[in-house]
């Protein structure tokens, strides 16, 4: 069955652009003018993912992102024609899963969508389910797409739940950027920014920290990311 992608963008020519390459590739897309009808539409059927630009009339994609992650942990992709650190930290942090700058090119964008698909598959896979994992206050159920926090639910977005999967799976085992970028987008630091791991750690230790879990995302300076229970970060 064909991935549903929903793009919001008030520039017809990036929607046609965007619509072409992904429908070539076998992907069901539906264009959005503004933020509001692609919510929208997403009450009315939830997408597999959403591609959202910034700048658009009436509700901007930074705070249609926020909506969405109320409604769903559905893989989002924010492109906009800011590259500073503070919107890139702006759009990651409000959950988006990743983040483009404009003009790209239309196959480089594939490439991503590609890669988010591929990660949240092969990771939902029975091949690749693995047992329930335990660090600290978090449990987390592969097989399930599930995770709690203290016995209550906790909310993931689907890059923040295998991350986390990835790290129980090797404890005390310090991952590169490079080993994230392979393990989780599936795709190697030529095809992605190792930005974008770093803005996602960023996000998820916010949420981490909000929500008073003992477990800790240490940076190891100049190569990667350790998870321990207890500490500091």
């Amino acid at each position: 069955m064909a991935k549903r992608i929903y793009v919001a963008d008030d520039e017809k020519n990036i929607c046609f652009l965007i619509e072409n390459f992904l429908e070539k590739e076998g992907f069901e897309v539906e264009c959005f003018g503004d933020g509001e009808s692609l919510l929208e539409a997403c009450e009315k059927q939830m997408p597999d993912l959403c591609i959202l630009d910034i700048m658009m009339p009436g509700m901007d994609g930074l705070t249609v992102c926020t909506r969405l992650r109320k409604m769903s942990n559905v893989p989002i992709i924010i492109v906009s024609a800011k590259d500073s650190p503070l919107d890139r930290i702006t759009g990651i942090t409000l959950g988006s899963d990743d983040y483009m700058v404009k003009p790209f090119l239309p196959l480089e964008l594939v490439t991503r969508v590609k890669a988010l698909f591929r990660r949240v598959d092969a990771f939902s896979s029975p091949e690749e389910a693995r047992e329930d994992y335990e660090l600290g206050d978090i449990q987390l159920s592969p097989k399930r797409r599930a995770a709690k926090l203290k016995g209550a639910d906790l909310s993931l977005t689907p890059l923040e739940f295998d991350f986390l999967c990835h790290m129980m799976a090797h404890p005390e085992h310090a991952a590169s950027r490079d080993d994230l970028l392979k393990a989780l987008w599936k795709v190697d630091s030529r095809e992605v920014d190792t930005r974008a791991v770093d803005d996602m750690v960023k996000r998820l230790r916010k949420k981490l920290k909000e929500q008073g879990s003992c477990v800790r995302i240490e940076t190891v300076w100049g190569y990667g990311f350790r998870l321990t229970a207890g500490g500091e970060e």
